[in-house]
């Protein structure tokens, strides 16, 4: 099983990056290619056939679901709330929608946070 493939990027991150994803994502040749694009993997360890996961990647495995499912949370309520569902032609067109779905959720986030009585 080979896996996904990581998308390519032709620029390299100013500043040691970090990539999370989960199991479907771990191969010899992703791990490389972040290696190569000066990023950190953070991808979930994957079960060996027959055998568990070891208590430090078991642990280092949580530790990675509470940031990714803090980011998944955002991207679930864009598809449910607000129907995000990207199939444009084009990139300039796909990045549009999700900076205007982007700002309608911080929008609607800051509009909960400000109706929100102030706890002296």
């Amino acid at each position: 099983m080979t896996g996904r493939s990581w998308p390519t990027s032709s620029t390299r991150p100013t500043r040691r990056a970090t990539s999370l994803a989960d199991t479907a994502y771990r191969s010899k040749t992703n791990e490389a290619h972040l290696a190569k694009q000066g990023r950190r993997s953070k991808i979930h360890f994957r079960r060996q056939p027959g055998h568990d996961l070891t208590p430090s990647q078991r642990k280092a495995n949580r530790a990675r679901s509470k940031v990714r499912s803090a980011v998944e949370t955002v991207f679930a309520g864009q598809k449910h709330r607000f129907g995000l569902f990207v199939r444009t032609i084009g990139l300039a067109r796909a990045q549009t929608k999700i900076g205007l779905a982007n700002l309608a959720y911080n929008l609607k986030r800051f509009l909960w946070i400000e109706a929100r009585p102030v706890a002296i």
